[in-house]
């Protein structure tokens, strides 16, 4: 069944904001949206007021709908309260996956889509080595590395899927979408996938390994260096031109 026009659109500017082909800041006119999707305006207003209840669009003066900014407290402050829900939430699963096995049976496959994901990448050895930047060697690479992405999300649900816990559960999933925003920043530092890659795989083995604590903490480092990877990047701008950020 096809999505509604609604969820069509919502799907659309959703990706495109989150991959940043709409930058911070860029104007959400309804008509010339209407226009792009071949849709009417109330479609697109109602996905704008999903978006913004997620945090990723905002109202400017005169109501005029925006992409939502890029702000270093902003990014801070998401990654302090990330840092209190995640953890927790890892803690919680792995804890319960101990008596109730099929409540992390999503980690098991994760898992072994991980070690395959890294068994590629190896497997194409370090860049430059085989040929030219767009060689075959490359292009494996390229392909496990947008794989890997599509493992991070799914890392992501899975742990909100797990949680018994409703609240916790709706909080986290809440937070989604500026995350996937600045998860599309912190992988374009050279050296960022491939590091994520082993923080995932130490994430996933400790779900899988039964072991609370070790889960709890391995998430609680994975944040800590992709906030880290962030704001250096923010800090430093180096960044798309059209992305503004403010302090």
């Amino acid at each position: 069944m096809p999505p509604s026009k609604t969820e069509a659109a919502y799907r659309l500017l959703k990706s495109q904001i989150e991959d940043l082909t709409l930058p911070p800041g860029a104007k959400l006119g309804e008509v010339p949206l209407a226009e792009r999707l071949g849709a009417s305006r109330t479609p697109v207003r109602e996905a704008i007021r999903r978006l913004a209840r997620e945090g990723l669009v905002r109202f400017a003066p005169g109501e005029v709908a925006e992409v939502a900014p890029v702000s270093l407290a902003g990014v801070r402050a998401l990654f302090e309260f990330r840092q209190i829900l995640e953890p927790a939430a890892a803690r919680l699963v792995t804890r319960d996956g101990r008596t109730d096995p099929e409540r992390i049976a999503a980690f098991h496959s994760l898992l072994s889509d991980l070690r395959a994901v890294r068994a590629g990448i190896d497997e194409a050895g370090p860049v430059g080595t085989d040929g030219p930047a767009d060689g075959p060697t490359d292009d494996r690479r390229a392909a496990a590395v947008r794989t890997f992405h599509a493992l991070t999300e799914r890392f992501d649900q899975a742990l909100i899927a797990a949680v018994r816990n409703p609240p916790l559960a709706k909080t986290i999933a809440d937070t989604r979408g500026q995350t996937a925003r600045l998860r599309a920043i912190a992988h374009a530092a050279p050296g960022r996938p491939a590091l994520s890659l082993g923080e995932h795989l130490a994430m996933t083995e400790a779900v899988v390994a039964g072991d609370p604590d070790r889960a709890a903490g391995e998430v609680a480092r994975h944040l800590t260096a992709t906030l880290d990877t962030v704001m250096t990047a923010l800090t430093r701008g180096d960044l798309p031109a059209s992305v503004d950020v403010r302090m």
